[in-house]
């Protein structure tokens, strides 16, 4: 698919555009506190690290988040297990306090419902790359959500995450894009987004009863969510799979 893609710093004009694409998030999935906090600021406050592709319409049909932070320091170091959650915690504070970053993580990739398996993905994580290298960084991380592993919601992260293909690239359709990309896998972060929520919330995002104790298998739920009736709530918490790009 021929498309252009321009960084939000570029076109600022494209901002409401940008955020108002559609897309295909489970409901759950957007339910995570550390991800509401912070997602939305990064478009308003961070414009040089969100690129967006546009159709031979001027329609916005992808967008790829990013965002800085330092990792090398004294007591950070390694990729969080708490991946996602917790890189953006360290990205705004860092962005409050003044810290000089060191590295860019992905935030998001996300192709509009129409655009969908017209290989955009692996476009718009080469230009999160592309931007990272002209702003003068030499990684970028992943926490990456691998796109086939709700249909495997049992199976351990950890198994999964290393799972190849006989031409040696990842079993996972996402991860086998980052590693076209140049990226290698580096660790699992087994506890990168909780979702904790009430049952009726439960109930509304799902359409499932959430009546009984124990594991529950959610269309779209990398793992199986954990419901305490008894208490009257339910708690997700999903890995990611982290990976690293070199530049």
């Amino acid at each position: 698919m021929d498309v252009k893609i321009s960084s939000l710093a570029e076109r600022p004009d494209m901002l409401d555009r940008v955020v108002g694409m559609a897309d295909t998030w489970p409901r759950f999935v957007v339910n995570d506190l550390v991800g509401n906090a912070h997602y939305g600021r990064i478009a308003r406050e961070l414009p040089q690290y969100v690129q967006f592709a546009q159709d031979e319409c001027g329609e916005v049909v992808a967008h790829a988040y990013s965002v800085p932070f330092a990792l090398r320091t004294e007591d950070r170091g390694e990729l969080p297990d708490r991946g996602w959650d917790e890189m953006l915690v360290w990205a705004f504070a860092d962005l409050r306090e003044g810290v000089r970053p060191d590295t860019v993580s992905a935030v998001s990739v996300v192709i509009a419902p129409q655009a969908q398996g017209l290989g955009l993905s692996g476009q718009m994580v080469t230009a999160m790359r592309d931007n990272a290298r002209a702003l003068g960084f030499d990684e970028v991380v992943a926490p990456v959500r691998p796109s086939a592993k709700h249909l495997e919601p049992r199976t351990p992260m950890e198994e999964y995450a290393h799972r190849v293909r006989p031409d040696g690239l990842p079993h996972d359709p996402w991860l086998r894009v980052h590693a076209r990309a140049g990226a290698t896998v580096h660790a699992v972060a087994p506890a990168s987004m909780t979702v904790a929520a009430a049952l009726p919330d439960w109930r509304r995002w799902t359409g499932l009863p959430f009546d009984t104790a124990g594991d529950i298998e959610v269309p779209g739920a990398l793992v199986p969510v954990r419901c305490e009736p008894a208490h009257g709530f339910a708690v997700y918490v999903e890995p990611n799979v982290w990976m690293r790009h070199r530049l």
